[in-house]
């Protein structure tokens, strides 16, 4: 595995566990106990909350946020200014009474402009479309699109083909 490749621009904390061959982009920001796995790449202006897990040979697109709470699973692609969020119930001047946690499977692929509220699990092999506002569970192996976002069909072998290293 090539050696990791961290920009001079970026501001990762030295508490932040970086794996092997992990590409970090301009202006991107990591905090303090995340966790990213080996092989993952992580575009420009992206922030990564603290103790944000993810896993290896991810590919996180500019703009990217994630928050306190996600955990990503291996192998999985984020579109452009996708937001995680963390807080069901956000107040500026009221302190944070609850995280709650997302989880994102392996193999999943969230389409730019997506929105993932807190609290939900994205099973393996699912595909959020771009713009989609993910509310609630997503199945494996299935796309969702819209908002709310809303299962559109199940995804076929052929469609999933090379996303788990078999193909």
């Amino acid at each position: 595995m090539s050696s990791t490749y961290i920009d001079p621009t970026a501001d990762v904390s030295p508490d932040a566990s970086i794996g092997a061959g992990c590409l970090i982009w301009n202006w991107t920001k990591v905090r303090e106990s995340a966790r990213i796995g080996e092989g993952v790449s992580i575009g420009q202006s992206c922030y990564i909350d603290h103790g944000v897990v993810i896993g290896d040979r991810c590919k996180i697109q500019n703009s990217v946020s994630v928050y306190h709470g996600v955990t990503i699973g291996n192998k999985v692609f984020i579109g452009p200014s996708v937001t995680f969020t963390n807080d069901r119930y956000p107040h500026a001047a009221a302190p944070r009474s609850r995280t709650w946690s997302t989880f994102v499977g392996d193999n999943v692929s969230i389409g730019a402009n997506a929105t993932i509220v807190c609290g939900v699990e994205i099973g393996e092999q699912a595909m959020v479309g771009a713009g989609s506002v993910v509310v609630e569970d997503v199945p494996p192996r299935t796309l969702v699109v819209g908002n709310p976002a809303r299962i559109l069909r199940l995804l076929g072998d052929e469609e999933l083909e090379g996303t788990t290293g078999d193909g």
